[in-house]
């Protein structure tokens, strides 16, 4: 069953429609440092806003434990999303109580506000459904109709993902309807070569996504604070390198499989081995079966993939037709340890088929590094949304849209 969209609420003028959106954005002294969540949001507010809706926006920012705290407000957020859409956005200052009530009673048709961060209340991450549905119940009395577009809380059971998507007539944004297709594709119907690439810092986050996707890639490509845990399982040395020991056989029986069904896993040839975790620690590069033969010995922690395996993984990205990408190669965020990361990055660009960011530190790596979204076929707005899709799971942000 596919998802309910907008077209399906039918005549939107003059309605008040609630749209939950994901713009859990990073902050820094109250400016938003990365607008990319804010922008992704645009096309379904928008087409709201052309259709005389009037849009009562939603979302939570950060983890304030249930109660108002300014650091995690969404005040900033408007501003931005003013200066996006380049008309007036109101704020409310709270989440149910009078400001809202205000804000949404004041709206014009094709007027927008936005509503102080979700999360201020604790009903919407209880794990009471009672709790949430209270919450929820809340909530609704500002909507005549709920549209979900935060894909990346899609696999959250929340109040205003679930209950309320459940209590009002509801359906799926332009974003989420997009994330999900991308998904699928990648899932179901990959055109070929298909490579995924992972990073970030553990094996533990992505044993789902190997083992759902193993029977699916042609190769995997492994990078980032993970690589050493692969290495280890082959009886390689890591130095003081990240480690998971508890995940061994698991990964040891990951790449038996990956023998038994012809897939490549692709591990580094060579790694940038630092003497300490710091912007500016010497660094030497030394083959993956010499990690502790450098300067640092034993103590040596690897930070980045080499320049050899960079090149590698440049030419197996871009020779392939579609592209899965999560989890950065390398502590990006120090620019001595970026290379591996902005290598897998242009080439991605340079895929000709599609080629997909698979949101979280991969999206902020490539916007830090000067690309643009536009530069990619795909940049999801849901790091561990897109994984636990891909691991096959059943979301219930997007089951209550009718999606199964």
């Amino acid at each position: 069953m596919a998802l309910r969209t907008i077209e399906s609420l039918g005549d939107l003028t003059g309605r008040r429609v609630i749209v939950r959106c994901d713009l859990n954005v990073p902050l820094a002294d109250g400016v938003v440092t990365d607008d990319g969540r804010i922008r992704a949001s645009l096309p379904t507010l928008n087409a709201l806003l052309h259709r005389g809706a009037k849009v009562v926006v939603v979302s939570h920012l950060g983890r304030p434990e249930g109660a108002p705290d300014e650091r995690y407000s969404l005040r900033p957020v408007a501003q931005r999303l003013s200066e996006l859409l380049g008309a007036p956005v109101a704020f409310a200052s709270d989440t149910v109580g009078a400001s809202a009530a205000d804000a949404v009673a004041g709206l014009a048709d094709g007027g927008i506000a936005v509503l102080e961060n979700l999360r201020f209340n604790p009903g919407e991450t209880s794990k009471d459904g009672a709790e949430r549905q209270a919450f929820a119940d809340e909530l609704a009395r500002f909507g005549d109709a709920m549209v979900s577009d935060g894909f990346g809380v899609v696999h959250r059971k929340q109040a205003s993902v679930y209950e309320l998507a459940l209590t009002l007539p509801s359906a799926a944004g332009s974003l989420i309807s997009a994330e999900t297709d991308v998904l699928d594709r990648l899932t179901e119907r990959p055109e070929r070569p298909y490579t995924v690439v992972l990073g970030g810092s553990k094996v533990s986050d992505k044993l789902g996504v190997i083992a759902h996707l193993l029977p699916r890639v042609d190769r995997l490509l492994i990078g980032g604070g993970m690589l050493f845990t692969f290495l280890a399982a082959q009886g390689r040395k890591v130095g003081a390198s990240l480690l998971e020991a508890d995940q061994l056989d698991t990964v040891r029986g990951y790449l038996a499989e990956a023998e038994r069904r012809g897939v490549q896993i692709v591990l580094p040839t060579d790694v940038v081995v630092a003497e300490r975790f710091a912007a500016d620690a010497p660094h030497t590069v030394q083959r993956a079966d010499a990690l502790e033969e450098g300067p640092a010995g034993a103590s040596g922690i690897g930070l980045d993939i080499g320049p050899e395996t960079a090149a590698a993984f440049a030419d197996l990205v871009a020779s392939s037709t579609t592209v899965f990408w999560n989890g950065p190669m390398g502590v990006f965020e120090f620019p001595a340890f970026a290379g591996g990361t902005r290598a897998v990055a242009e080439a991605l660009t340079r895929v000709s088929g599609l080629g997909v960011v698979g949101g979280g530190d991969s999206a902020a790596a490539v916007r830090a590094l000067g690309f643009t979204d536009d530069d990619f076929g795909h940049v999801s707005t849901g790091g561990g949304a897109s994984l636990e899709f891909l691991e096959g799971k059943k979301l219930p942000g997007l089951e209550v849209l009718g999606w199964l």
